[in-house]
């Protein structure tokens, strides 16, 4: 790495604040004042693309009914849709955290939204399932790569005080893609025959192109630390993020590996829940699509306080116990939510709120641990690579569930996210603790 020490890549802290300055920064909306209104902007690109990209995601998820009765499908081949998305975005946020670090933050994040908007779209006139899967693929090449992308660029606007709190309001963009995806589902789904209204679904996943034109007019890149970036001659370079430690030297390896594993384990977990929760809602407790939207509507209400709460506790408490709490809680309730007795319909519309809270509150961490694990010449090749892997890997889960749902059913097959969670909490025995940690 380069032996020039760059200069922070966040606002001034502690000491350097004056009374005045430290005031306005303090009380429930702190975190924003203090990105300032240049950070301010960055963090609005950064929301809605991490909004339209879930929503451009669950296009798929909510229509996974209609799509298996169109083209004939059985639950692993519904499953595997979800799995091909998953594990290309692997390759799309590896190669968008190399070229955040090559190229910018804000034009990696504006290749990443088109690319995950046109392919939407193209999955809408997909006319066989071996089209589909291309399509469904290919918008996994943007998909990987926005979040992370997104995030750093945030990450590095951020106060260090305030990094989770700001990143766990990044995050809580997921559940408003999430939610309005749902709301348009059941408009959809509720006017047209499901032959079309699956279609419809994939063409309203051009919405981000209203977004694209906004970001290219309006974000920039932090200066400080695209100062810091340009200044690296290992800027983007996978080899520095797998270098292990040497005499004098402690090396990325180690946090690679770590980070990799605590992100499969979270996302296997998520995906599961978040690819086959609507199908068990209609196959196995037999809602409507009405009826379905409702129960969904608690889940991904918990899963937005769950995004705020999780950021404000990863600033109190520590990345690394923050994630541990939830990575408990969160699997308490997947097997609560999996057993619920036939007719209990009205504990399942209840528990969706904490089933949600919990399996998004343990996100809220990520961007703000992941971009302080990292340097910045490396921070996209980073953070890119590891959270994109994890995403691939932890594919795997949402797939076995299909197979296995064939003879447990959907919902006793579920209980497989809960080792997801193990897997993180294992995972955060390799990793440091960086709360309070400036970006360098």
């Amino acid at each position: 790495m380069s032996t020039t020490p760059p200069p922070r890549a966040t606002a001034r802290t502690g000491p350097d604040l004056s009374a005045d300055e430290r005031g306005a920064e303090d009380g429930a909306f702190g975190w924003l004042r203090a990105l300032g209104p240049r950070g301010r902007r960055a963090f609005g690109g950064a929301f809605g693309g991490y909004a339209l990209d879930s929503y451009d995601y669950f296009t798929l998820p909510l229509s996974m009914v209609a799509l298996a009765a169109y083209f004939g499908l059985d639950s692993g081949q519904t499953g595997l849709l979800t799995t091909v998305t998953l594990v290309v975005s692997a390759v799309g946020g590896a190669l968008a955290g190399v070229l955040a670090d090559r190229i910018g933050r804000v034009k990696a994040l504006l290749l990443t939204v088109i690319t995950y908007a046109v392919f939407t779209v193209a999955c809408g006139f997909a006319p066989t399932y071996e089209t589909l899967l291309v399509f469904r693929a290919l918008q996994g090449l943007g998909f990987g790569g926005e979040w992370a992308v997104g995030a750093i660029l945030v990450a590095e606007y951020a106060d260090a005080r305030h990094r989770g709190r700001t990143l766990g309001a990044i995050q809580s963009a997921w559940a408003v893609g999430w939610g309005l995806a749902v709301i348009v589902y059941t408009m959809v789904f509720s006017l047209a025959d499901d032959d079309l209204a699956w279609r419809i679904m994939f063409w309203t996943g051009a919405l981000p192109a209203l977004l694209v034109v906004w970001v290219r007019r309006s974000v920039r890149d932090a200066p400080e630390a695209a100062a810091a970036r340009e200044r690296s001659s290992h800027k983007g370079s996978f080899a520095a993020i797998f270098a292990p430690a040497r005499a004098g030297a402690p090396g990325l390896l180690r946090t690679t590996l770590f980070a990799g594993l605590l992100s499969t384990g979270v996302q296997g977990g998520y995906y599961t829940l978040a690819t086959w929760v609507p199908t068990y809602l209609k196959t196995e407790r037999g809602l409507s699509v009405v009826g379905t939207g409702g129960y969904m509507t608690f889940l991904i209400s918990g899963a937005f306080t769950g995004y705020l709460t999780g950021g404000y506790l990863t600033d109190r408490l520590g990345r690394r116990r923050n994630i541990w709490l939830f990575a408990l809680l969160s699997a308490v309730c997947v097997l609560a939510y999996a057993n619920i007795p036939s007719g209990a319909d009205t504990l399942l519309l209840v528990l969706g709120f904490p089933l949600g809270f919990c399996m998004s509150a343990i996100f809220s961490g990520f961007g703000s641990y992941l971009a302080e694990l990292y340097p910045t010449a490396v921070r996209g090749t980073g953070q890119g690579f590891t959270y994109n892997t994890g995403r691939a890997v932890g594919a795997v889960f949402p797939t076995t569930v299909g197979f296995l749902a064939d003879g447990w059913g959907v919902g006793g097959a579920l209980v497989f996210g809960a080792i997801g969670y193990g897997l993180a909490a294992l995972a955060l025995l390799g990793l440091p603790e960086t709360k309070g940690r400036e970006l360098t």
